[in-house]
């Protein structure tokens, strides 16, 4: 007899705005933004889980003094600060399945993705696109190059340092002239607890972690990320 799958739907709609210069892509929420069953701490909100770490990082890179919890003013306080910083949120994934009830990526089957090349086309304003996690299997990078190949499309090498960089030129649909434009992606370490490990690892927090002790994988994601999100 086999065990039922766990549908994992993503909760929120993409947080787009006509005026985005930057736009934040990762997959899934953790499964019980799906379910609502929500911690204290969670903010209702994409990237609200109170174990994920992209709102500590923008709240000490901007000092915004976020909330963290389960409430409206909450989710308004970041809403606010994707407006004001013209940065919109399009998770790649709309749902997957899974048999293990969890946010690993790589444990999700059947995925169904949104057509993230057709919103890049559609807001052209986009001149960034920040990728909360690499090209490992089932990464959010992963999954865009899956759909660049269906496209006819390949992303070009600018740096293969962590975080790589790389520039996609696209055209418009809509343009007579076929009209193009680049698009820089950037694929950050991801802001999750799972990741941690991964920073552990890199020679660059090494050093600086000698240099500091108290230096910590929350501060190199802030140092990371300020870059190209300011």
């Amino acid at each position: 007899m086999s065990s039922q799958l766990f549908k994992h739907t993503h909760p929120y709609e993409p947080f787009l705005l006509s005026e985005a210069t930057k736009l934040i892509v990762g997959t899934l929420p953790p499964p019980r933004f799906t379910t609502g069953e929500l911690k204290p701490q969670d903010v209702d909100f994409c990237y609200g889980s109170c174990n994920g770490q992209l709102w500590p990082i923008l709240d000490k890179i901007f000092d915004l003094g976020l909330k963290y919890e389960t409430s409206n003013e909450a989710v308004e306080q970041r809403k606010r600060f994707l407006i004001e910083n013209k940065i919109g949120v399009c998770d790649i994934v709309e749902s997957a399945e899974r048999e293990k009830i969890d946010a690993s990526d790589l444990g999700m089957q059947n995925v169904v993705l949104r057509d993230l090349v057709g919103y890049l086309q559609a807001y052209p304003n986009i001149q960034t696109v920040l990728f909360m996690g690499g090209n490992s299997k089932n990464g959010p990078e992963y999954f865009f190059r899956r759909q660049l190949k269906a496209h006819g499309l390949k992303l070009k090498v600018v740096s293969n340092e962590v975080p790589r960089i790389h520039h996609l030129k696209l055209s418009s649909p809509m343009s007579v002239q076929a009209e193009s434009r680049m698009v820089k992606t950037v694929s950050l370490t991801a802001p999750s607890g799972a990741a941690n490990r991964a920073v552990g690892s890199l020679q660059a927090y090494k050093e600086l972690k000698n240099k500091n002790p108290d230096f910590n994988t929350l501060d190199f994601r802030v140092m990371q990320y300020r870059e190209f999100f300011q």
